[in-house]
């Protein structure tokens, strides 16, 4: 991400100032009791944390990565004023440069940011019978854009994974998935 982009990001949070909602994205709540209440979570573009803060607060160790240095460290403060620190860990990363090294996860969350170069990335990071849930702004409904997934981006991007539901309409595209059972990641 470019320099620039990052700044507008860091003002955009230093504006907002802190969220301490702990939240599903809404666009996931039909599906919240599909998310497990332990193992562990990358939250991918996490913003100031409110997604990973309910993880965490479900039984997840979570880890959010946001390009604004701003977001991560109002979600640090957050997740300390919500007593759910111990089990957050937030840190700032360009993804563009690709998706960091870690573990495999039970849960990766990615709501609101795309970049298609990172799809096979977030589900190889998936443990077995591991659940993705993705969002991220869509042609369908909505004038294209460079921002903006074409119809039937993220199912056939992710036609790997067991699709558990998914949509596209008014400018948003989504699905919650499972890596195969015995899938050998």
């Amino acid at each position: 991400m470019s320099e620039k982009d990052r700044i507008r990001w860091d003002a955009a949070y230093t504006d907002s100032g802190p969220d301490e909602t702990a939240a599903l994205p809404e666009v996931f709540s039909d599906h919240a009791d599909r998310f497990p209440r332990s193992g562990s979570a990358l939250d991918i573009a996490c913003g100031t944390g409110r997604a990973a803060m309910w993880l965490a607060r479900r039984g997840l160790h979570v880890w959010g990565l946001d390009v604004s240095a701003v977001a991560i460290n109002q979600a640090r403060h957050s997740a300390v004023r919500q007593g759910v620190a111990a089990r957050c860990r937030f840190d700032a990363a360009d993804l563009d440069e690709g998706l960091p090294e870690g573990p495999a996860v039970d849960v990766v969350l990615c709501h609101r940011f795309r970049d298609p170069g990172l799809y096979a990335a977030l589900a190889a990071r998936l443990r077995p019978g591991g659940l993705l849930a993705i969002c991220v702004l869509s042609e369908v409904g909505a004038q294209p854009g460079r921002f903006r997934a074409a119809a039937g981006e993220l199912e056939a991007a992710f036609a790997g994974l067991e699709i558990l539901a998914a949509s596209e309409g008014d400018g948003q595209a989504w699905l919650v998935a499972r890596a195969p059972a015995g899938a050998q990641r």
